[in-house]
């Protein structure tokens, strides 16, 4: 679990060698931040940098070995390890000597802490390189935080900035901006300096600072639709009128929240995963888990009416001269059968 390491890392217990696997991004340039802070003549200069797809293992090798210039230890980032994944060798621009990296885990440098990158979905375990490293090294799981670990993150995350958030509160961040890590991050510092770095962070503050994505309210308000909702349902969509956003558009966005909600639905009856639906179909993971773990959604031919009746929707906006915005809010106001 990241924030762990990340604890770990912050109370000075730093190991020689880390292995930072995954496509969460943000995550991996978190830990390195976090290595720099522990390290303290280290900073973003002095970070030694190496793209294993251009340099052969045994540079890495050699510059951990060589004793570090004014520093009681130096940091090494050995960015894309390919040879930890299953490849074409044929297609490799280098060839690592993988047995010498082998022995030199059994006994790393004790001045030099060196990070190995591996930015892939997943690794080729079948092989000894990548059992060896992942016993060797710290293992750092690079991937999109949900659930508990989500909102554990976002507290940690304010934290460091002085200021505090419940869990409750936490999820609604997310529900109003989703889950990238990144885009947290910047509006929990925005909050955060908005409060002078103390106290803490409330529902009326979210909403005051955080704009909301519009996937997220579609979502909401396709969700409100569904059950039948329509006190709430309006709402939304007066909300969504007043902040700039047009009928035509509302439209498609709902159309293609339902078309989701249909694609999610039967990939899951074939047993597709969380994250194998989300690669599949090309969006974020979640948005698929939204989906997956809303119990109160219509079966597939009800969605396929609904899909016909937007179909309507979208030619009477784009026929009509009138006021658009009421063609579909009597549709919001029509009882779903």
């Amino acid at each position: 679990m990241v924030n762990a390491i990340w604890k770990k890392i912050n109370e000075g217990n730093i190991e020689p060698v880390y292995l930072l696997t995954g496509t969460e991004r943000f995550l991996m340039d978190m830990t390195i931040k976090r290595l720099m802070k522990g390290l303290p003549d280290i900073d973003a200069d002095s970070v030694i940098r190496i793209d294993l797809e251009e340099t052969p293992i045994e540079v890495v090798i050699e510059e951990a070995d060589t004793l570090p210039f004014l520093e009681e230890k130096k940091l090494i980032v050995a960015n894309n390890a390919s040879f930890l994944k299953a490849s074409d060798k044929s297609k490799e621009k280098v060839i690592h000597n993988l047995t010498l990296l082998e022995k030199w885990l059994d006994n790393p440098s004790p001045t030099a802490i060196v990070v190995f990158i591996a930015p892939y979905e997943k690794l080729d375990g079948r092989k000894k390189i990548t059992k060896t490293l992942q016993q060797k090294a710290v293992v750092v799981e690079a991937i999109a935080l949900t659930g508990r670990d989500l909102l554990t993150w976002i507290q940690q995350e304010a934290g460091t900035k002085d200021v505090k958030i419940s869990p409750e509160n936490a999820q609604y961040l997310v529900d109003m901006n989703g889950d990238n890590l990144l885009s947290l991050s910047s509006e929990l510092t925005k909050m955060a300096m908005y409060m002078n770095g103390e106290g803490e962070i409330t529902k009326d503050t979210i909403e005051l600072l955080v704009p909301r994505l519009p996937e997220m309210d579609v979502f909401r308000l396709t969700e409100a639709y569904m059950t039948g909702n329509v006190k709430e349902t309006i709402k939304i969509y007066h909300d969504l009128l007043q902040n700039g956003e047009e009928p035509i558009m509302l439209t498609s966005l709902i159309a293609g929240q339902i078309r989701l909600m249909i694609h999610v639905s039967s990939l899951g009856k074939k047993g597709y995963q969380q994250q194998q639906i989300a690669k599949t179909l090309n969006v974020h993971p979640y948005r698929v888990k939204l989906i997956m773990e809303n119990r109160r959604i219509p079966k597939t031919e009800r969605l396929l009416l609904i899909l016909k009746k937007l179909a309507h929707i979208d030619y009477q906006l784009k026929s009509t001269g009138g006021k658009r915005e009421r063609v579909l809010e009597l549709f919001f106001m029509e009882p779903l059968k």
